[in-house]
């Protein structure tokens, strides 16, 4: 699970955070010091994307299937893995299509 403490407060806080370490780990190599930077900067982006997607407009679409337009079907949870391997987990407007059935889960 990422140290979402570090994410919540901003790059401040992960360099803050980072620091901190740092002076518990005095001999830590330059490899353990990328890791655990990487590990912090990481859970950072993720925190970013989920804000970045749960304030994207969620305009109705039209089903990939019929053509026809799409409504709303209630708020879904998507868990996701971003490309740095950290989990992220968005909740998003559930489109169905009352045509065919079809259903959608926006891009974001």
């Amino acid at each position: 699970m990422p140290d979402e403490r570090a994410s919540d407060q901003g790059l401040g806080t992960i360099e803050a955070e980072f620091r901190a370490w740092l002076s518990a780990h005095p001999a830590a190599t330059l490899t353990e010091l990328e890791i655990e930077l990487d590990r912090r900067l990481r859970a950072g982006r993720a925190q970013i994307l989920r804000e970045a997607v749960t304030a994207m407009p969620n305009p109705a679409g039209v089903c990939p299937d019929c053509g026809r337009p799409l409504v709303a079907h209630g708020q879904h949870v998507r868990r996701l893995v971003t490309q740095g391997d950290e989990p992220l987990t968005v909740e998003r407007s559930y489109q169905r299509c009352p045509a065919c059935g079809a259903g959608l889960f926006p891009p974001g």
